[in-house]
């Protein structure tokens, strides 16, 4: 089972974009954490951006709005979920070299500060992406894509 947890994303299109990669790589939910825009907003109203650019996956996949992010990774934890963040740090590994276990919870974060330092302390397993070239990152949508789509390949 493969969860996704949205941190802090400002962008709608980023949102949306990970929708519809999550519902293509078999993503069961996704928990959209802070500030991350919702697919519905706290008055109810659809928020277009991220409606267009999921494809109507935001239709197809369960998600949920939490306040912390270390709140629903201790969660997950307890429910047997091993919890990945995608962040270049000095713990990190190569995404090529993790192994995936049967229950895992993949955290990614914001588009300039990444995943925060609370959920990076707190998470089990943290994974890169090389960078061969001059840039540091990819997109948070880009490379969330490439995170779920890796043991598929």
């Amino acid at each position: 089972m493969k969860y996704l947890i949205i941190e802090n994303v400002r962008s709608a299109h980023n949102v949306g974009a990970m929708f519809r990669t999550a519902e293509g790589a078999g993503v069961a939910k996704i928990f959209l954490v802070g500030y991350t825009p919702t697919p519905i907003d706290r008055f109810g109203r659809v928020q277009p951006e991220i409606k267009k650019t999921s494809l109507g996956a935001i239709d197809i996949i369960p998600w949920e709005s939490v306040a912390t992010v270390v709140e629903i990774m201790s969660q997950l934890q307890s429910d047997g979920f091993q919890i990945v963040a995608l962040e270049q740090t000095d713990r990190s590994i190569l995404l090529k070299d993790f192994t995936l276990p049967p229950k895992v919870a993949y955290v990614v974060g914001n588009e300039v500060e990444g995943v925060s330092a609370a959920a990076l302390a707190a998470a089990d397993t943290v994974v890169e992406l090389p960078m061969l070239g001059q840039k540091e990152s990819l997109n948070v949508a880009t490379a969330t894509g490439i995170l779920l789509y890796h043991e598929l390949v």
